[in-house]
């Protein structure tokens, strides 16, 4: 279908420059890559293209409509549309202020411009010299994760899956964006239950545990525990170590109470008593056996017969 027709149905038919850049945009990935290894047909490629220019010059377009025109699901016109883009090379201006106005957080404008200075100056600060020049942040996905983590940071409710649609990314870079955000610039991005001290987690602590030389012990422990539970290098030794260590004290601390108190009961043995027999002999020629005669009841007289 040719893109004219397709502009009719979007409502951009009376927009020629926005037909003309979409032309261009659909011969510049026909030059670049072949559309259909990534599942793109020519439908649905000339719609995309579409989006695409009408976004360049700030036009409105009707989204669901090029969905439905594409035959493809929203998911997948999504992942095909950021597919394109990344392909074209076509980068999204995404502004602070025009994201306060969509999302009716107009007061987080000053709080998402600091935090993106910081993290720039940080960043940069982190990176050698020779790469410090081929560092881009002009990409919208920094934009759109500093603007939802401080969102987050001050209890606002921000639609992610909005957010990555608009930055044109996918989830996964934008979680690593943001992981990077929050680890350099905590003070600005950062919330509180977020972070957390390693030694107070109780889950999973034997993953702290993989590379043990480089957490140094802490001072305000017990002199006596420590020198028992640490190695000679003064470092922490692993979960498992310090378990086999634990026992084996308690091992020895129930031995040695077990002997002491072997010792306290331990007496002199002596010779064993013999009891005594009790003899008890019978008196069988001094008892008598004592006999009395019984008459017998009486027998009744002979009036009482009569009578």
């Amino acid at each position: 279908m040719d893109i004219t027709q397709l502009a009719k149905k979007l409502g951009l038919s009376d927009k020629k420059h926005i037909i003309r850049k979409a032309e261009e945009l659909r011969r510049l990935s026909n030059n670049l890559f072949d559309s259909s290894v990534i599942g793109v047909g020519e439908i649905c490629k000339a719609v995309i293209c579409l989006e695409m220019a009408a976004t360049r010059f700030q036009a409105l377009f009707d989204r669901q409509i090029a969905i439905k025109l594409s035959g493809m699901s929203e998911k997948a016109y999504t992942r095909s549309f950021h597919a394109m883009q990344n392909g074209i090379g076509v980068k999204n201006k995404l502004d602070v202020r025009e994201l306060g106005i969509q999302f009716g957080c107009v007061r987080l404008i000053p709080f998402v411009q600091k935090g993106l200075s910081k993290y720039k100056e940080r960043f940069l600060a982190s990176l050698p010299a020779s790469r410090r020049a081929s560092a881009d942040f002009t990409r919208p996905v920094f934009t759109a994760v500093a603007f939802y983590l401080c969102s987050k940071r001050h209890k606002l409710k921000v639609d992610k899956v909005k957010m990555i649609d608009i930055s044109g990314t996918n989830e996964n870079e934008f979680k690593s964006v943001s992981a990077s955000m929050v680890d350099l610039c905590f003070d600005v991005f950062g919330s509180s239950r977020e972070k957390k001290d390693a030694k107070d987690v109780k889950g999973h602590r034997e993953l702290l545990d993989v590379l043990p030389g480089k957490r140094k012990l802490e001072d305000d422990g017990d002199v006596s525990e420590a020198s028992s539970i640490d190695d000679e290098d003064g470092l922490e030794l692993p979960s498992y170590k310090r378990r086999k260590v634990t026992e084996k004290h308690e091992y020895e601390n129930w031995k040695s109470t077990v002997i002491k108190s072997n010792r306290q009961n331990k007496t002199v043995p002596t010779k064993q008593k013999i009891q005594a027999q009790l003899n008890f002999a019978k008196k069988a020629s001094n008892s008598k056996r004592i006999s009395v005669d019984w008459p017998g009841p009486p027998k009744p007289d002979a009036k009482d017969d009569r009578v």
